[in-house]
């Protein structure tokens, strides 16, 4: 630093920088901020994130990831965009608690990325209720949940039954009413917390023959904007919208929607890991403004 020709002060603020990265460096070698502590008592640092005694920007590249010391229930965590959430989250310094319906591949994907895991049926309140309970003490806390469980079905009118759309209803709509209901004792404990609902870019641009779907997408989106007025400043609620994303659900019914992605401002299949990124956006701190939105990531497929 000293034979670069620099102003004397710019020089000792350098060194300082120096000197705290190899501290913080240091101290890292003995944290791990997930579910276990190798050596240090504290995990993570439990600061609330957003507006004025926020992490300065120097200060949050310093923490493990950018949700480090964050707890995050997430549903639907077994598969597609729920699984690829889970682990990126966890790359990014969080806490994990998995809740899915599907217990074996549940049990599996909790293994692979060594999260604990929590079988639960979204429909069913009281099934909710404990897992989410059992999620709060596995991790201290709850605060952030993402509701990814949802399914997928065609609902012609001239074809479909009251039980379809019900069943599509209770899933997608209801699912995430009940999981936001039983975190939010500890939503409100917290600092600061966040939800994240995912919709669909169904919710903003229909297709054909998929009513029950799109109802329910588009009323989880106003269920989105009326939970961030009621609920905030403190709690965060937004919604992503995807487009086609490569999941094993898309893939199933893909060919029946007659959904041409090459038509798409960028036509291709979106990623589960491109839709993680935007729910990543906003369970962390670098979305402390942002709160009743639904960002679509979709290929430019909602405006074209």
């Amino acid at each position: 630093i000293s034979s670069i020709a620099l102003p004397p002060v710019w020089i000792q603020i350098l060194r300082q920088i120096d000197r705290r990265t190899e501290s913080v460096a240091g101290n890292d070698r003995h944290t791990h901020c997930g579910m276990h502590v190798l050596s240090s008592p504290v995990s993570c640092m439990q600061r609330p994130f957003g507006g004025p005694d926020s992490l300065s920007t120097g200060e949050i590249s310093m923490k493990k990831g950018r949700l480090g010391g964050r707890r995050i229930l997430i549903t639907g965590a077994a598969s597609g965009m729920g699984k690829t959430t889970a682990e990126l989250f966890v790359s990014e310094g969080a806490q994990v608690a998995l809740v899915d319906s599907n217990a074996a591949a549940l049990e599996s994907v909790a293994r692979e990325i060594g999260c604990p895991g929590f079988r639960a049926d979204v429909t069913d309140a009281s099934s909710v209720k404990v897992a989410v309970e059992q999620s709060a003490k596995a991790m201290g806390g709850i605060d952030g949940v993402v509701n990814a469980a949802g399914i997928f079905g065609f609902t012609p009118l001239a074809d479909s039954t009251p039980e379809q759309w019900q069943r599509i209803l209770a899933v997608n709509l209801m699912g995430p009413v009940l999981v936001s209901q039983a975190a939010l004792p500890w939503l409100q404990a917290a600092p600061a917390a966040t939800i994240v609902n995912i919709s669909s870019i169904q919710a903003l641009k229909p297709s054909p023959r998929v009513g029950a779907y799109v109802a329910s997408k588009t009323g989880l989106l106003g269920i989105t904007r009326s939970l961030a007025m009621e609920l905030g400043p403190k709690i965060r609620v937004n919604a992503v919208c995807p487009g086609t994303i490569d999941t094993p659900m898309a893939r199933a019914n893909l060919a029946d929607t007659g959904i041409d992605v090459s038509s798409y401002v960028i036509p291709r299949l979106g990623s589960s890991m491109e839709a993680a990124q935007g729910i990543l956006y906003l369970t962390s701190d670098e979305s402390s403004y942002v709160t009743g939105i639904a960002l679509p990531i979709d290929g430019g497929r909602a405006f074209h």
